[in-house]
């Protein structure tokens, strides 16, 4: 039985952004697709519809009411494309506590053991997909879960705890 491998720290902003990233497929959710793409054209037409029988009204010919008509139902369904795209970027990261408590990561002989304040999280190591060593940070995929990081400045400037952790987290992915 092996001694188990325990790497405590505390995640920054620019950490939780990584995190995110790695966790989420892009930047705008299937709402906002759906909102800006299937709407726009739904608001195009209502605009249209709307401004011809503005111009039937004052008396306009046929043409101006079909011309102004079709400028205000293009700019109204780019408007709202665009404001809707906007407004629904996803800002936020985390979770709220992810910079605030500390969080221990833990190698043991069974899995992976994650504690953030009071909740704890294991996982097997059947249920790691992938672990990776780049930008700063080691990146181990769970299956079923989302992706966890471990910042190198968790390991201070011990490089020998860093590549004993991570020979250690390889070394079971492979097992």
């Amino acid at each position: 039985m092996t001694e188990p491998l325990t790497v405590t720290g505390l995640l920054t902003e620019k950490d939780v952004r990584k995190l995110t990233r790695l966790a989420r497929g892009g930047t705008v959710g299937p709402t906002a697709v759906y909102y800006a793409g299937v709407t726009a054209p739904i608001i195009s037409a209502s605009m249209s519809v709307l401004m011809r029988n503005a111009m039937i009204m004052v008396g306009a010919s046929p043409y101006w009411q079909w011309l102004i008509a079709a400028f205000v139902a293009a700019f109204a369904g780019i408007a709202w494309y665009l404001i809707f795209i906007r407004w629904s970027y996803r800002h936020a990261h985390g979770r709220g506590t992810e910079t605030k408590l500390e969080t221990c990561i833990a190698l043991e002989e069974d899995g992976l053991v994650i504690r953030r304040g009071g909740i704890e999280t294991r996982a097997t190591w059947s249920s790691v997909v992938d672990v990776a060593a780049s930008g700063g940070h080691v990146t181990v995929r769970l299956d079923g879960a989302a992706p966890l990081i471990v910042p190198n400045a968790w390991f201070g400037k011990n490089k020998a705890a860093r590549q004993a952790f991570l020979a250690r987290l390889r070394e079971k992915v492979q097992s």
